[in-house]
């Protein structure tokens, strides 16, 4: 008798914490909540409340997400999501992972939230990718993924819920949201951990060094996943990437809470 197939649950997770503080995961392109709600977890193991939705035209099909005609619907949805967070919690964070790293880093530029986790995060694509797709887009609008989604763990890869096909329209909209980001770089000045995988062959692992570079923070840290690809969530160094990520958000809940003690006039 063949074993039991596990059920994958790539919809949206909201995993509620004790603290007066929250965590909104994003996704990327083409992805779903589930390869982000390891992070989410791992908060909420800290005591921090995470909010995993699914970005407009996700855990859908391919033909949804090539209905969203501008980045613009991906980026109101963050904000939105922020708004109703900041609701219940005076501290609320973002994590992305690749184009949920560019949202979260819009959301930082906009001064949105109060500190950052960016993971696998491109600020351009290939050269031949930003030529051919403006081109190429409105005759071949979908383009079938080989060889699974970039990850280095076997088993992580045959499991992990992404779309076959990628919509060239998106990837196209993408690149907008890629030049938006990178122009107001400077304009982060909240706390930030960017993460990259040594084996990402979707954004270049230059690019984290080029984001904390170009950011105005002055609490920002690197993590280099030297086993994992694109996806680390889920890779090799999910744990470990994990275990940071609540680690560095917690640190800054406490030192927020230690800096109004200070005002109040209570003891440290």
């Amino acid at each position: 008798m063949s074993a039991p197939v596990s059920v994958i649950d790539a919809g949206p997770f909201e995993l509620t914490g004790s603290r007066d503080a929250a965590v909104l995961c994003l996704h990327g392109l083409t992805g779903t909540p589930y390869e982000v709600r390891p992070l989410g977890e791992a908060c909420a193991a800290l005591g921090l409340t995470a909010f995993g939705p699914a970005l407009p035209g996700h855990h859908e099909t391919p033909e949804s997400l090539a209905a969203i005609g501008s980045y613009a619907a991906w980026a109101d949805a963050a904000r939105g999501h922020v708004r109703r967070l900041r609701l219940r919690h005076s501290r609320v964070f973002a994590a992305g992972l690749s184009m949920g790293g560019l949202l979260a880093l819009l959301l930082a530029e906009e001064g949105l939230v109060d500190g950052i986790v960016v993971i696998g995060t491109p600020l351009r694509l290939p050269l031949p990718v930003r030529v051919l797709v403006p081109l190429l887009w409105r005759v071949r609008p979908f383009q079938p993924k080989t060889g699974g989604s970039d990850i280095r763990d076997a088993a992580a890869r045959a499991r992990h819920p992404s779309y076959p096909t990628m919509p060239l329209r998106s990837v196209k909209e993408l690149m907008r949201l890629q030049r938006v980001v990178r122009a107001s770089l400077g304009r982060v000045t909240e706390p930030i951990l960017v993460a990259h995988g040594a084996f990402d062959r979707t954004a270049r692992p230059l690019d984290a060094r080029v984001i904390l570079d170009r950011v105005s923070s002055a609490k920002k840290e690197l993590l280099s996943c030297d086993a994992s690809a694109h996806v680390v969530t889920v890779d090799i160094d999910g744990p470990l990437l994990a275990r940071k990520t609540a680690q560095f958000l917690s640190d800054l809940v406490a030192d927020a809470g230690s800096t109004w003690a200070r005002v109040a006039g209570a003891p440290p």
